[in-house]
Parts: structure tokens; sequence; C-alpha cells
């Protein structure tokens, strides 16, 4: 009689629906937490290596560039997957950044260079491959930008010869890819310069103007590579860069040809 009136008591209060519905809020709090806290966190790393990604390949196709200018490889073909966001080709002679060169004169006037850009759709970060150089820049954050891998201009010590290398990008018509694409390269019209000053020397001036359209400045990154590796000498407003003592100047320009995406 004692153990069955233990069991009655034991088993008081138990109920097959509050059990059910107590593990029914445990799992959907945890759905709550994981989709409230967890997921933009997934969300974030994911386009942070979205980024990453990008960076890497428009660096691969900065590569391709250098074959295709200074190896005069007539063709050059690259499959990439272009995540969070767009890869855009904007045409020389009417987008890009302008690189007026002088000394005396003008030698080579403000022609547009046109670039190779990607836009991230989340971050408003956008890379830009421009001038045989990509640069980088948040369009919230300001001015600020960084040079991601420097293009091939240098300046001979020994004989005082400073090499400039304009790369111009073109294409067949507006261009535009998202997801999977193949990016097909090859070598237009090339033109060189060469202008012999010595026995005397000469200062040459480099001046920078940013593309058309907002969030095109790359003026922090182009100072700073002017400045650090070429140690020429720098104002701005617009970007103005001389470089004294010069007494051979070579300027080729080259043209790649984006023919798809």
């Amino acid at each position: 009689m004692k153990n069955r009136i233990r069991r009655q008591m034991g088993d008081a209060g138990v109920s097959e629906s509050i059990g059910f519905l107590l593990i029914f809020a445990m799992v959907i709090t945890g759905i709550g937490l994981v989709t409230l806290y967890g997921y933009p966190m997934l969300l974030q790393q994911q386009t942070g290596a979205d980024e990453q990604i990008m960076e890497k390949n428009i660096i691969v196709l900065q590569n391709d560039f250098k074959s295709i200018v200074y190896k005069t490889v007539p063709y050059k073909e690259t499959s990439l997957k272009i995540g969070g966001g767009t890869l855009f080709v904007n045409n020389y002679p009417t987008s890009g950044p302008t690189f007026q060169i002088l000394d005396t004169g003008i030698v080579m006037a403000d022609n547009p260079t046109g670039d190779l850009r990607y836009d991230s759709t989340s971050t408003e970060d956008e890379i830009s491959l421009q001038n045989g150089a990509v640069v980088k820049r948040n369009l919230a954050a300001g001015s600020g930008s960084s040079m991601l891998a420097e293009p091939r201009w240098f300046f001979d010590e020994t004989t005082r010869t400073l090499v400039i290398n304009v790369v111009n990008i073109g294409s067949t018509g507006p261009m535009s890819r998202e997801g999977i694409g193949r990016v097909q390269m090859k070598l237009g019209q090339t033109d060189y310069l060469r202008k012999d000053y010595s026995p005397s020397t000469e200062t040459i001036t480099i001046i920078y103007t940013p593309g058309p359209g907002a969030g095109r400045d790359y003026t922090k990154a182009w100072q700073n590579y002017f400045e650090n590796t070429m140690k020429m000498t720098c104002a701005t407003g617009p970007l103005t860069c001389t470089k004294s003592g010069v007494q051979v100047l070579v300027v080729k320009k080259t043209e790649v040809i984006i023919a798809s995406l």
C-alpha cells in the first residue's frame, strides 16, 4: 500500500504535453539564436572570403596583362569565379584614370586609360586593375585607398633612365559579369617613345587624375607608389609628382583588349 502511494506521489505533475512544449521552446530558441547571431556572421565571413578570392583573381589577371604587355603574348584566357559582386570593363579613352606625362612640353596627353573593376554588392569595396596596377578602396570609408600590386615602372640610378609602361584597357563593347566567368584578352596596338636628354638632365612630371564617377579616386594609392617606390616628389590637387635628374625617358603604351567576360 505504501509503495502504491509513493509511486502515485512520484508521478504527480508529470505531463507529456508540458515536456513537449519545453523541448519545442528550446528548439525554437536555438533556431532563433542561430538566425539572429550565427547567420549574419556566416554571411560576413562569406563576403570576406569572396573579396579575398577576387583580390587574388584580379592579381592573376594582372599577371596575364604582364604576359601580354611585356612578353607580347598575343592572347590570354583565364577562368574565374566572381562572387559577391560584379566585374566591369571600362573602356579607354572615355573611362578610367588619366596619367599625363610632361617634361618641358607634353610627352603624353591626359587620355583616360580605362580599367577592369570589381564592385562588391555588400561591403562597397572596389578593386580596380588600372594602368598595370591593382588598387582597392572602400566607397564608404572616405578618400583612402591602397595598392595591392604595383605596376612595372622603374628608374635606373646608373643610367638615369625612367621607364613608364602605360596600359590602356579596351573592349569590343560594354561588358559585365557575375558568377562564373572566362576573361579573354588579346594584344592591341602598341606605341613606343624614347627621349634622350643627356648629357643634361630633365625633370619629368606625372599628373594623375581620377576617372569620372563617384568613388573612383585612387589618389592615395598612387601617391604612396610614386613617393615610396619611385622616389618622386608629390603634391596633391590634382596629384602631381616629379622626378628630377632623368637623362633617358622611355614610355611604352600598350592596348589590352578584353574580348569577353
